[in-house]
C-alpha cells in the first residue's frame, strides 16, 4: 500500500473570530509543528460527526489555498482528520 494509509484525530490550535453574537469564525490552523494556515474561506458550518476518526461536533468546511478540508469544533478543542503516511513496502 502506498500514499495514505489512513486518518488520525488531531488536536489543533486555531485562531478563531467570535462576534457579539456568538458566532466563531476560524482564522487559521496552527499546526503542532507552528506551521500556520491562513484559512481563506468558511465555506459551511454544522453539527457533524467526523466518520473517519470519530467525535462530534461543529464541522467547518474551509478553504485553505486550492484545498478544502474540514476542521471541527470539540468544545472547548479544534482538530482535524489528519493523513497517516503508509509504512513502504520492502
Amino acid at each position: 500500500m502506498r500514499g495514505i494509509a489512513g486518518r488520525e484525530k488531531r488536536y489543533v490550535e486555531v485562531v478563531s473570530d467570535t462576534s457579539p453574537e456568538g458566532t466563531v469564525t476560524p482564522l487559521s490552523i496552527i499546526w503542532d509543528t507552528g506551521v500556520r494556515y491562513q484559512i481563506d474561506q468558511v465555506l459551511d458550518r454544522r453539527q457533524a460527526h467526523s466518520l473517519k476518526t470519530g467525535g462530534t461536533g461543529i464541522r467547518y468546511t474551509v478553504r485553505v489555498g486550492t484545498t478544502t478540508t474540514h476542521l471541527w469544533y470539540e468544545g472547548p478543542r479544534w482538530f482535524v482528520e489528519a493523513k497517516v503516511a503508509a509504512m513502504p513496502e520492502w
